[in-house]
């Protein structure tokens, strides 16, 4: 029997919040809570943006005009050429305003460089460090205690980004210290890489020796390292993974080369759609429209991990189960007309998860207990296609009503780390009840395909015992394909229970009960303001003196098991 791909702890950062403890999904539903749980994301907010002022909680998160990058979106340097009067060539350093002027950006006043000794680090690093630890934080249990009931061959990471590191600290200062007169570190190249999220988390946070790497994949890139993670874990060659991804693509040059794609949100191509002036003041905080009548997706940065470990494991130490990962597929699109268009492999994706659901969960469950997370890039092309595949799946399936959200309404578009961001979201309609509206829509397009699908333009309160199964689809530039279907708390503990014996069950339960008051203090302490990222700087370094190898075995001075040769 096959291991289960269990999520035991998951955590991150995005414009919506700190993931861990819910609370970037509940900033996304915050319309419909009320009392302690809305006083506690506010709360949660408020320490990450050092303020209490609820207008400015409010504004200061979701997709917004800029207001947390270190630069002026609206006189942004370049140099425009010129000749002199003997016509040499020649430059002037000018300003201009970019033509975009909203994205998805962390909560005003958050940065993560104040929280650790985090010199010359890119932001996307940055990023991966708050949000491993704060994933760690969610596990409940010390992570040194987890590596000792597992051999350190036995852990695995997957984590990287789309763009790589394209700030001053990274590719974009190594790129522009010639221009700008500047010397180049020697940090830059190296920071740049784009798997080093992962190998950051493995030398400073986790002190991991096992299996890394990044898959990566455009807008489908975390799905890719999920679907590693899930056959890793299930093949039973790893026992803990943890996957995720951190792009912080905020920089002009970045904005400015997708706005020549054609493919962003403008400022003027918003009041285009909304029919008014150019003297008036576009409507930033719905830059982002899926299916609906819109222009173009908007830009964002994300950090979003998750801990996997196999069912066994978590019944061992009593980790709390959010959800399970019950398959993940990939598929290229064949020949193409160009880069950039869709084909015909999200189909293929899409309809192998729907299919897997069926075998796994049967025929009523998929057709009553399934709900969707679309990619929903809000590009006028992304909702006639990608509703598409779901009409037709909806018919081949006969599924009616089917419902289809997309959080980058709230959230923008984090390219690798987008489906991470549709993951957290989906474990928080299983915890809150609730599957977000995409409220930024007002009226599906005409030319979106609906038959026989519900688009959630509201908050939907749901049953989530009524609600197994989301997929979670990503759409990547390149044709880079990749849906996953994921398996609801309750539903993954009752697959559990087919497994083991009802003592085994008990124990767990027992086991879990320390484990999830650790977890919850930890989201108290994070959102009191006193936690900090984990960072481990110089410390427990390894060297080959730490080894006793023979020919059967090498033994890792600090962890109690061996890795087998």
């Amino acid at each position: 029997m096959k291991n289960l791909a269990v999520i035991t702890g998951f955590g991150g950062i995005n414009a919506a919040g700190r993931s861990s403890g819910h609370h970037a999904f509940r900033r996304m539903i915050l319309d419909s809570l009320t009392g302690v749980k809305r006083e506690q994301t506010l709360a949660s907010l408020a320490s990450l943006m050092a303020t209490t002022d609820e207008d400015a909680i409010l504004n200061g998160t979701l997709v917004r005009e800029w207001d947390n990058v270190p630069w002026d979106a609206k006189a942004v340097p370049f140099h425009k050429p010129f000749k002199d009067e003997d016509g040499n060539p020649c430059w002037r350093l000018t300003h201009r305003r970019l033509a975009v002027q909203s994205a998805g950006q962390l909560p005003a006043g958050f940065d993560p460089a104040t929280l650790y000794r985090s010199l010359h680090h890119p932001r996307g690093l940055q990023m991966a460090v708050y949000a491993a630890s704060d994933a760690l934080g969610s596990l409940g249990i010390d992570w040194e205690t987890l590596c000792q009931h597992v051999g350190p061959d036995e852990i695995a990471v997957y984590a990287g980004s789309s763009m790589g590191q394209q700030d001053s600290n990274g590719n974009g200062g190594m790129m522009q210290s010639a221009l700008l007169g500047k010397r180049t570190s020697s940090k830059q190249c190296a920071m740049s890489m784009n798997q080093m999220p992962a190998d950051f988390i493995n030398a400073y946070v986790l002190g991991n020796v096992g299996t890394t790497g990044c898959m990566s994949a455009a807008c489908a890139t975390f799905l890719y390292n999920l679907r590693l993670a899930r056959e890793d874990i299930e093949n039973g060659k790893r026992r803990v993974v943890v996957v995720g991804n951190s792009e912080a693509p905020l920089v002009p040059e970045i904005v400015e080369g997708y706005n020549a794609m054609t493919a962003l949100a403008s400022e003027q191509k918003l009041r285009d759609l909304d029919n008014i002036p150019a003297t008036a003041a576009a409507d930033l905080r719905r830059a982002s429209r899926p299916f609906g009548d819109n222009c173009g997706f908007t830009i964002a940065e994300s950090a979003q991990f998750f801990i996997l470990t196999d069912d066994k494991l978590a019944l061992e130490l009593g980790l709390t189960i959010h959800g399970s990962v019950g398959d993940v597929q990939v598929n290229a699109d064949g020949y193409k007309k160009s880069i950039s268009n869709p084909g015909i492999g999200n189909y293929l994706t899409m309809g192998k998860v729907v299919g897997s659901a069926r075998r796994l969960l049967g025929e009523d469950v998929l057709r009553h207990g399934t709900f969707v997370h679309a990619h929903g890039s809000s590009t006028p092309q992304n909702r006639v296609t990608e509703s598409h595949i779901y009409q037709q799946l909806a018919s081949a399936f006969k599924l009616e009503n089917w419902p289809v959200t997309a959080v980058k309404a709230y959230v923008g578009h984090s390219l690798s780390a987008a489906s991470a961001d549709q993951l957290s979201a989906t474990l928080g309609t299983w915890a809150e009840g609730f599957i977000p509206g995409i409220k930024t829509t007002h009226k599906i397009a005409d030319d979106v395909h609906q038959q026989q699908l519900a688009f959630v333009l509201q908050d939907k309160q749901i049953d989530p015992a009524e609600l197994p199964v989301a997929f979670i689809n990503a759409k990547g530039f390149g044709g880079n394909n990749a849906s996953a279907m994921i398996i609801s708390p309750a539903k993954t503990r009752q697959l559990i229970a087919q497994r083991y014996s009802t003592s085994e069950l008990s124990h767990y339960q027992d086991r879990n009960e320390t484990v999830a008051e650790t977890a919850h203090q930890y989201d108290s302490d994070a959102t009191a303001g006193t936690t900090r990222p984990r960072y481990h700087f110089g410390e427990s370094v390894l060297e080959p003196a730490d080894l006793t190898i023979s020919d059967q075995e090498i033994r890792i001075s600090g962890w109690d098991q061996a890795v087998p040769l």
